[in-house]
This record gives structure tokens, C-alpha cells and sequence, in this order.
């Protein structure tokens, strides 16, 4: 189908829908205004998009709640309330508002993220993630020398747990000895999990590592297999994640592109 026909197609079903809503003739008429069919159905769509069963209990509450609407509306235009400029500018930023939902919604569904492209982030996740979970513990604290005195007194046989509470500024590990619990290495910094990975179970970093939140000094108390969860699982958070960087990225780029002083 060539360019001319798709859009002559376009046209004649705008056009049939357009005469399928004037058949329908408006909701209702308050005070010799009528409400037009579309605004019904923009409300009945928006609340069976949110589980509504579109029923006649359904469209009963919709026509209802058109009706005081237009009530109170012709209500505030007698008093004049829609000419203030409090209420003017409300008006324009809704409308705005509006326009720019439709533009990112059309921006989505012109620009869709693929099954592929779904799939290619599940395996670079996942690659990065690794199949292995860590179980460590540090001692946190501001100063080289201070971190390097408390390895010597843990090589003379002082316990890490009582010395991670009594010297670590860390407040989210310090109070359980410097357990960090179970994570996956990708949680930390590069230079803590670089130098986590490395420790066999039960040993600990033989000098301070340091890092922006200090130095540290790590012991690795355990590891386990890790099992990822399965494409399926997560597939829809990353679609949404992958569409939400999509627009992040088409924003910014209007955003340098456009003249602002």
C-alpha cells in the first residue's frame, strides 16, 4: 500500500468514526449546552483501563458526573472565575499538560522498544551480575593509619565483630559487627568488590582499601550460587525501564537543541 493510500485510509476511518459519534448525538444537554459523546468515552476508557468493567453502571456514573461538571461549570463562567488569571494560566499549563502526554505517547509508540532489545539488556545484566553472591563485613574509617592499626590488632587475635562496632563509621553495618549481608559484588563500589572477590572465605583485606567513603577493611565470610531470575520474570520492568531511558534520552536531546536564554 503506497504512501497516498495509507493516508486517504486514515482519513476515511477519522471520517467514519467522526459520523458514528454525531449518530450517537451528545450524552446529555444542561441548560441547552450539549456534552458531547467523546467526552464520555475519553472517561470510560480511562476508567476501564484501570480494571472498570464497562457496564451500564458504568456509563450511568460517567454521564452523571459530565452533567455536574457542566453544572458547575456554567456556574463559575457566570461568575466570571474562568476569566481570572489564576485560573487562565491553571488552563494553559492543563493544556499543556495534555498535548505533552499525547506527544510522549506517540514519541512510545513510534519509537518501541523490541523483544530484542529487551533481551540484550537481560543478558548484559545478567553478565554483569555474575552467579555468585557475597556475604562480607568491613570496618569503616576515615584515616590510613587507623584502619592499618586495627588490622594488626585483628592479626593479634581481636575479634572484627568488636572491633568493626566499637571503630567503623559506617552506621548501617557497624552495630552488627560490619555485616553487610548477602550481595551481589555489583552493589559496592569497583574497589570494594574488586577487592571482595578476590578474599578466600574467612580472610580478610591484608591493607586498607580505600574508596570515596573512606578506608576499608573487608572479611569475606561466605559465598553462594546466585540464580538470576528468568527472562520472563522481569522482562516487563525492563521493557518500561528501557522506554523510560528512550524518552530520557529524546528529551535531552530537545532539550540541547533548543534556543533557551
Amino acid at each position: 500500500m503506497n504512501l497516498f493510500s495509507k493516508k486517504l485510509l486514515v482519513v476515511l476511518i477519522a471520517g467514519a468514526a467522526a459520523q458514528v459519534a454525531l449518530a450517537a448525538g451528545p450524552v446529555a444537554t444542561v441548560n441547552g449546552t450539549a456534552i458531547p459523546q467523546g467526552h464520555a468515552d475519553a472517561l470510560i476508557t480511562e476508567q476501564t483501563a484501570k480494571g472498570t468493567p464497562d457496564n451500564e453502571q458504568l456509563r450511568g456514573a460517567v454521564r452523571e458526573e459530565l452533567v455536574r461538571r457542566e453544572i458547575l461549570f456554567q456556574a463559575a463562567q457566570k461568575d466570571g472565575l474562568d476569566k481570572t488569571p489564576e485560573v487562565t494560566t491553571q488552563i494553559e499549563l492543563a493544556r499543556k499538560a495534555v498535548v505533552i502526554r499525547a506527544y510522549l505517547q506517540d514519541f512510545v509508540a513510534k519509537n518501541p522498544v523490541t523483544d530484542a532489545d529487551v533481551r540484550k539488556a537481560y543478558d548484559e545484566i545478567k553478565g554483569r551480575l555474575g552467579d555468585t553472591e557475597y556475604h562480607a563485613r568491613h570496618i569503616l574509617v576515615d584515616d590510613e593509619a587507623e584502619a592499618r592499626a586495627i588490622i594488626a590488632k585483628i592479626n593479634k587475635g581481636e575479634k572484627f565483630d568488636d572491633l568493626a562496632k566499637a571503630h567503623s563509621k559506617d552506621p548501617g553495618s557497624k552495630d552488627k559487627g560490619g555485616d553487610l549481608g548477602w550481595n551481589n559484588p555489583a552493589t559496592f563500589v569497583p574497589q570494594f568488590s574488586d577487592a571482595m572477590v578476590k578474599l578466600e572465605k574467612g580472610k580478610m583485606t591484608p591493607a586498607p582499601i580505600k574508596t570515596n567513603f573512606g578506608y576499608h577493611i573487608i572479611k569475606l565470610d561466605d559465598t553462594r550460587k546466585m540464580a538470576a531470575p528468568e527472562f520472563d520474570q522481569v522482562s516487563p520492568q525492563l521493557k518500561q525501564r528501557l522506554q523510560a531511558q528512550t524518552l530520557e534520552q529524546h528529551i535531552l536531546q530537545l532539550r540541547t537543541a533548543a534556543d533557551v536564554k
